[in-house]
C-alpha cells in the first residue's frame, strides 16, 4: 500500500534518471574547483552519453546562473547525439515570455520525437528577489499557458501577469500527445498548490522517509481537491560500492578537503539557497548522527557543499536496491540519481544497480508519445 494514492499504482518499474552537471557542480572533492570537470558542453554533454549507455531512461538539466551550460540551448545540443534516453529540462517560470517558451519547448519536443519532460522552477531570476506568492502566481500562470498552448486551437488568457487573446497554436504543437509532462518540487503552500493542481510528478529532495510520507500526504491533499493523483519522485545523490565500508570510505573523502566557509560560499550563491526545501536539508543535516547519517545509509555531507538536493544514499549494491524498493512501496516512481565525479559514479551505478532495476520512461506509460509522427504542422500534419 502506497503512502497515498498515485498516478501509476500498478506500474512494476521505475523511471531511473541521472544528472547533467550544466551549472558548475562536478567534484572529486566536494568544494575544490577541478578544471577537469567543468561544466563545459564537451564534459556535461559526456555525461548525458554515459548515462544513455549505462540504460538511464532520463537525465535532469538544471537551470542557475553559474557557469556552465545553459539548460534548453543544451537540450537542443543533445538531440542529434542521443537515441533513448529522455531529457528533464528546468524551466524558470517568467524567464522566457511563454507564447515564446511554448514554441521552444515545442521545437525541442519535436526534435527529440517525445523524449522531452520538463521541470517546472519558481525561484528568483539572477539580479531579482520577488515575493514568493507573486513567483508561483508568475509560475501558475505559464504552466497554464503552457496547457493550452499544447492542447487547443488558440491561446486565451487573462491572468494577473498574462494576457493573450486569439492566439493560434499552430506554431507551438509538440510532439507528444498534450505535452511534455510536468515535474515539480516546492514546499510552501503556493508550491503545493501549483503542483497538485497542474503538474504530473511531484519531486522531492532527500529526507528521512517519514518526512518523505508527509509531504507525499501534503500534496496529495491539494491535488485531491482538484481530483487528480499524481506520481513521486525523489532526487538523491549515490554513493554505491562492492561493500558498505567502501561506501562509506568514499564519501568521507569526497568531502576530505572541504573548507565549511567555501562550503556555504556555495550554497548561497544558488538561486534557490533561500527556499524552504534548502532549509529542510539544513534540518536533515543537523539531525544526522556525528558521522552525518540521518538514517543508515542517508549520508547528509554532500549538503556541506550544495544548495539544495543535500544527501547521498550510500552503501552496497543490495543495500542501496533495498533503498530504492523502499521508496518505491511508500510509491514512488521516479528517481533522478547523481554522484561525484558524475561520470564515474554514473558507471559505478550502472555497474552495480541498474542490471537490478526495471525501467521505464514515464511520458510512455502516459501514453504521451505517439508511435510516429504526429500530425501537427511540425509534423505531418496540414501546412497553414
Amino acid at each position: 500500500m502506497t503512502v497515498v494514492p498515485v498516478t501509476s499504482a500498478d506500474l512494476d518499474a521505475s523511471e531511473v534518471s541521472w544528472f547533467a552537471a550544466l551549472c558548475s557542480d562536478d567534484y572529486e572533492f566536494l568544494g575544490v574547483p577541478d578544471g577537469r570537470l567543468r561544466s563545459s558542453w564537451a564534459h556535461c554533454s559526456g555525461i548525458v552519453r554515459e548515462a544513455e549507455k549505462q540504460g538511464f531512461r532520463n537525465i535532469l538539466c538544471p537551470s542557475s546562473y553559474q557557469v556552465g551550460q545553459d539548460t534548453l540551448s543544451f537540450v537542443a545540443g543533445c538531440a542529434p547525439i542521443t537515441d533513448k534516453i529522455n531529457f528533464l529540462a528546468a524551466v524558470r517560470c517568467g524567464e522566457m515570455q511563454p507564447i515564446m517558451l511554448a514554441r521552444t519547448i515545442a521545437t525541442l519536443d519535436h526534435m527529440l520525437e517525445g523524449r522531452l519532460t520538463v521541470n517546472i522552477i519558481s525561484s528568483d531570476f539572477p539580479g531579482e528577489k520577488a515575493e514568493s506568492s507573486f513567483r508561483y502566481q508568475r509560475s501558475r500562470e505559464v504552466v497554464e499557458i503552457l496547457k493550452q498552448a499544447w492542447t487547443q486551437d488558440q491561446i486565451n488568457f487573462t491572468g494577473q501577469v498574462y494576457d493573450f487573446q486569439g492566439l493560434t497554436t499552430d506554431p507551438v504543437r509538440p510532439y507528444q500527445t498534450g505535452g511534455p509532462l510536468l515535474y515539480f518540487g516546492g514546499y510552501s503552500p503556493d508550491a503545493l498548490e501549483l503542483c497538485g493542481q497542474h503538474c504530473d510528478v511531484y519531486l522531492m529532495w532527500p529526507e528521512p522517509k517519514e518526512m518523505l510520507a508527509q509531504r507525499m500526504k501534503d500534496v496529495h491533499q491539494v491535488a485531491e481537491k482538484y481530483g487528480r493523483t499524481l506520481d513521486y519522485g525523489l532526487r538523491v545523490h549515490m554513493i554505491v560500492r562492492d561493500t558498505e565500508a567502501e561506501a562509506r570510505e568514499y564519501a568521507e573523502h569526497l568531502t576530505s578537503k572541504l573548507n565549511d566557509e567555501l562550503g556555504q560560499l556555495i550554497r548561497e550563491r544558488a538561486l534557490d539557497s533561500g527556499s524552504l526545501g534548502v532549509s529542510h536539508q539544513a534540518k536533515a543535516r543537523e539531525l544526522a548522527d556525528k558521522f552525518g547519517y540521518v538514517e543508515p545509509h542517508l549520508w547528509t555531507g554532500v549538503g556541506r557543499a550544495r544548495s539544495g538536493c543535500g544527501a547521498a544514499l550510500v552503501g552496497s549494491a543490495d543495500q542501496v536496491l533495498s533503498e530504492i524498493e523502499a521508496y518505491r512501496k511508500m510509491g514512488i516512481r521516479a528517481f533522478i540519481f547523481s554522484g561525484y565525479p558524475h561520470m564515474d559514479e554514473c558507471e559505478h551505478f550502472g555497474r552495480l544497480v541498474m542490471p537490478e532495476l526495471k525501467t521505464c520512461s514515464l511520458p510512455h506509460e502516459y501514453g504521451r508519445v505517439p508511435a510516429g509522427t504526429p500530425a501537427t504542422p511540425l509534423g505531418i500534419g496540414e501546412r497553414r
